[in-house]
């Protein structure tokens, strides 16, 4: 292949990795902390289940683990708020879709080589916001 053909040719694709669908194992205080970590920092719902068999389902969007008994705030689809305690959650499951995970780095990938092909400039730096 040409050096102008190995040019022309669009990057290989990135595999990522995303917890949609995922209900990690909580079968131990470590364990279950990940979990709530991992549902922190995802960018969808999830569905937890309490010892007390309360089936919730909503966004994490707080969680204070630094204290001697942690806790996570969900947003219930109704707009309620929910506190549980991390020793409550029974399971865990990643239900909602992920948010993060789409077609923003493809779209990206896809504008950078048209514009390589046009003879553009083009640079993995950000543009200038103006």
């Amino acid at each position: 292949m040409s050096d102008d053909a190995q040019k022309r040719q669009p990057p290989a694709p990135v595999l990522r990795m995303t917890l949609q669908g995922a209900a990690p194992p909580l079968d131990s205080s470590d364990r279950r902390a990940r979990a709530i970590e991992q549902a922190f920092d995802y960018r969808g719902d999830v569905t937890l289940t309490t010892a007390a068999g309360d089936t919730l389902e909503g966004y994490v969007f707080d969680r204070r683990n630094d204290q001697p008994d942690p806790i996570l705030r969900m947003m219930l689809p109704d707009g309620s708020r929910r506190t549980v305690r991390y020793e409550e959650v029974a399971t865990l499951e990643f239900t909602g879709r992920d948010a993060a995970e789409g077609r923003s780095w493809d779209t990206w990938v896809k504008k950078y080589v048209e514009k390589k092909r046009a003879g553009q400039s083009a640079s993995i730096e950000p543009e200038e916001l103006k």
